[in-house]
């Protein structure tokens, strides 16, 4: 049997004791410590037969930090097995090493996870920007990253609840992810008047709450 047919079960014997699996459509996700993270991929690879690098990149999770993901397959015939290496860093030490010297195919995708998210992967022998320019401020990713256009212009159209201005009916103002309060940041800084707080919903038995329906009884008109 293949090493990989035993997981998720014996994980902890392959993955060592941190590491926890799951599998799910067709999918085997390993979670690991930042600090196995190499080690990890190298198993995948030399222990697990996926040889084959398929892409790296990463998600921002508020509170918890960026989970970094590597989607690795094993090729045999006819079957391919499918594994998905994640790993977690803080917001505030966001540094990996670079998996370069397991799969050569990462280096382009760590360029790319480094300017989107701003995660730093040490030892990676050309970490410049891949689709930014130089002078790019900022990691486009990050759910805390300003969209400053969204403050400087209008967005065209109803994009957003409570955008419409084409005689739709208005909903709760909300801003979407990355949009600031035009009222902190922007040219109109301080200039706007404080949003309308939601109004509170209708205690129960207050007045104008719909009456219980009433059961009608067998055989009436």
């Amino acid at each position: 049997m293949n090493a990989y047919d035993t997981l998720p079960d014996a994980v902890t014997e392959i993955f060592g004791e941190e590491a926890t699996a799951e599998r799910a459509y067709d999918l085997l996700t390993v979670d690991v410590p930042a600090g196995s993270w190499i080690a990890a991929l190298e198993t995948a690879r030399s222990t697990l037969g996926c040889t084959y690098f398929d892409w790296l990149s990463a998600v921002d999770e508020p509170g918890t930090g960026f989970r970094v993901c590597a989607h690795v397959v094993a090729l045999e015939g006819r079957v391919v097995r499918r594994l998905l290496v994640r790993t977690t860093v803080p917001h505030s030490a966001a540094v990996l090493p670079s998996a370069v010297g397991v799969y050569a195919g990462a280096a382009w995708h760590e360029r790319e996870t480094h300017e989107m998210f701003g995660v730093e992967f040490t030892g990676h022998p050309n970490l410049v920007p891949l689709l930014l320019p130089e002078n790019f401020e900022g990691h486009p990713l990050r759910k805390d990253f300003v969209l400053a256009a969204r403050v400087v212009k209008a967005w065209p159209g109803a994009k957003e609840p409570g955008e419409s201005e084409h005689g739709g009916p208005k909903r709760r103002q909300m801003l979407p992810p990355g949009v600031p309060d035009p009222n902190e940041w922007g040219p109109l800084k301080g200039q706007l008047p404080p949003a309308p707080a939601r109004p509170a919903r209708a205690a129960a038995g207050a007045a104008g709450e719909r009456p219980a329906r009433t059961p009608r009884a067998a055989g009436a008109a």
